[in-house]
């Protein structure tokens, strides 16, 4: 339910109320009784809670395709399995 901002026109305070979107608008001053109205407000932004949410979840195609190309592993001719470990080959550069 979101938080609605409102000003009364007769003593000038300003009052939040917590409603549901169905809620029809306040028209009466807690206060003095004076007329009101709802200001607009500035919102929230999205709080992302909760396990999940990981900057790697959303990763576009082209990056995913570049990581896993850099993931296999190189080929090596001097190495007895045939692919180079992850330090890279001695090998090949002595």
């Amino acid at each position: 339910m979101p938080t609605y901002e409102y000003e009364c026109r007769g003593c000038k305070k300003t009052f939040e109320k917590f409603q549901p979107i169905t809620a029809k608008p306040i028209r009466k001053c807690p206060d003095c009784g004076g007329p009101v109205h709802r200001l607009i407000g500035a919102g929230a932004g999205i709080i992302f809670k909760g396990s999940g949410f990981y900057q790697t979840d959303y990763r576009s195609e082209n990056y995913k395709k570049k990581q896993k190309e850099e993931s296999q592993p190189v080929s090596c001719k001097n190495s007895p399995t045939g692919t180079c470990p992850s330090g890279g080959c001695k090998a090949a550069n002595a």
